[in-house]
């Protein structure tokens, strides 16, 4: 992320700006966040642009349709405002690198990686086809690198699969896409379907296979000329993989597989089995763990003045107030505390796969906890797990807790984050935000109290109906694990046991 210029806006709807993340064809990208502490990627639209009366039509249907695409492997859209003077768009900010800037940087993928990233992309493009949705601009760019797998974003140019939509567009004269990743259909200008989203996976697998694309040339034109008339470069790529690529960039629509196709090539037991043995290499996952502490530290604010408790015999807790740190009360007949230091933040993630039959991926926001030795160091790291065989929910979690640089996990906890939900009984999904209350910390265990806050479901009372309030306990086993329960909603108790992937440097 890089600072904002002049220029630069402070504030975009209800979003505080903290910094540029780039920018593209359609405008600047900005790093945003909630006063409630969630984090958004916001486009804002080139002011030359705006006054383009067609492009704001454009906008409004493209922002509509952007709205409706959700699922682990993408980054949805949470909010716009299409008739502000500055239209903008704000997405889930996902704190993990481009595909390109890792390829770049480390090199070519292994082959288990690159299996789990392009099923991961290929499953994002099921949910998306399913909608009678494109997305049109895939590429290394607009894909990002979790340990959860990868995510597709950008839909800033998706466009309804009609052919009006596609014929308005051809007629205008407008070609849309990035040349060398684009689609023979895109580059002669023909009515596009949901097989030119294939070809360009084809594209991007060659460019994690090969560290380049499969299409070089000395200009754009040269580019767009091989695109649509010439073979691509493969390298080394070989094997199935290689009859992959070979396929998706096949010059005739039809001769490319579909998605649904792809996934049971490549992940026949579902992407999520690919990405839970692990799927990036450990330089990848340090830079993410690096990214985490980083955007922590972004808000980071001093510690105001520790309130005195007005009897000695009541602990006092400060409530919590957005964008400063509470610290717990004084107990019976301790001594008064010395000032508070300033400390880091401490940041739990919690993203999950949760399901009746589906899934869900969290990130959570915890108040100042009750204890002012804060989480234990044995709780810092990237945790992996899920539930129990026979549990009432299926769930596959990752936890991620990251601590002061002391090592310890400080006294305070601020994080914001959703649930992508899906219920089993009726194939309901939505957007949930979730908040945890700290009600305990001792050595081996951290209790939290989970709950939906007004207006946190995407689809009225549904979320708060489906998660409802429950009790969330953390317990260090003797090994090192970490065993996870909580009471579900049908009366139940699910389990699961997390394992440390990697723990942040002190």
């Amino acid at each position: 992320m890089k600072p904002l210029e002049s220029g630069d806006p402070s504030v975009v709807g209800s979003y505080r700006v903290l910094g540029r993340l780039g920018e593209g064809g359609m405008g600047c990208v900005y790093l945003g966040r909630t006063a409630g502490g969630r984090t958004v990627a916001l486009k804002v639209v080139r002011p030359e642009l705006v006054a383009d009366a067609e492009f704001r039509a454009r906008f409004r249907r493209e922002v509509a349709l952007a709205r409706r695409v959700g699922g682990r492997w993408t980054a949805p859209v949470l909010d716009a405002d299409t008739e502000s003077p500055e239209p903008w768009v704000a997405s889930g900010y996902v704190a993990g690198p481009a595909l390109s800037e890792t390829v770049a940087r480390f090199g070519a993928m292994p082959e288990h990686g690159l299996r789990a990233l392009v099923a991961g992309l290929a499953e994002a493009l099921v949910a998306v086809h399913g909608l009678e949705l494109i997305h049109r601009d895939i590429k290394p760019s607009n894909v990002l690198l979790t340990l959860d797998g990868p995510v597709l974003i950008d839909f800033g140019i998706a466009r309804a699969l009609d052919s009006a939509a596609t014929s308005s567009l051809t007629a205008s004269g407008v070609v849309v896409g990035s040349p060398g990743y684009m689609s023979p259909e895109q580059v002669l200008g023909q009515p596009l379907g949901a097989a030119s989203d294939v070809f360009q996976l084809g594209t991007v697998l060659a460019f994690a296979a090969t560290g380049q694309g499969p299409f070089q040339a000395d200009s754009d034109a040269a580019l767009l000329y091989k695109v649509a008339h010439g073979e691509p470069e493969l390298g080394a790529l070989r094997g199935d993989l290689r009859t992959l690529a070979e396929s998706c960039l096949a010059k005739d629509p039809a001769d490319r597989p579909a998605p649904q196709q792809i996934v049971a090539l490549l992940a026949p037991q579902g992407t999520a089995t690919l990405v839970g043995a692990g799927w990036l290499s450990p330089p990848v996952i340090e830079q993410i763990g690096r990214r985490s502490v980083e955007l922590l530290n972004l808000d980071a604010a001093p510690v105001p003045p520790e309130p005195v408790p007005p009897t000695p015999t009541v602990p006092a807790m400060p409530p919590a107030v957005p964008g400063t740190l509470g610290t717990a009360g004084t107990p019976e007949g301790a001594a008064p505390s010395p000032s508070p230091r300033r400390r880091r933040r401490a940041v739990i993630a919690i993203a999950g796969v949760l399901a009746l039959a589906g899934a869900a991926a969290a990130v959570v926001a915890l108040l100042p906890p009750s204890k002012p030795d804060g989480i234990p160091a044995a709780f810092l790291g990237h945790w992996r797990g899920e539930t129990s065989p026979g549990s009432a929910v299926s769930d596959q979690i990752t936890l991620d807790i990251f601590g002061a640089k002391d090592g310890t996990g400080g006294n305070s906890h601020d994080i914001s984050g959703h649930d992508n939900l899906t219920e089993g009984s009726t194939g309901q999904s939505g957007l949930c935000e979730t908040v945890y209350k700290q009600q305990q910390v001792t050595d081996r265990k951290v209790t939290l109290v989970r709950d939906i806050p007004p207006g946190g479901g995407g689809d009225g009372d549904w979320c708060a109906n489906l998660l409802g309030r429950s009790t969330v306990v953390l317990s260090l086993a003797d090994d090192g694990s970490v065993s996870m329960s909580w009471d579900d909603q049908h009366g139940g108790t699910v389990k699961a046991e997390l394992r440390v992937v990697f723990r942040p440097k002190k």
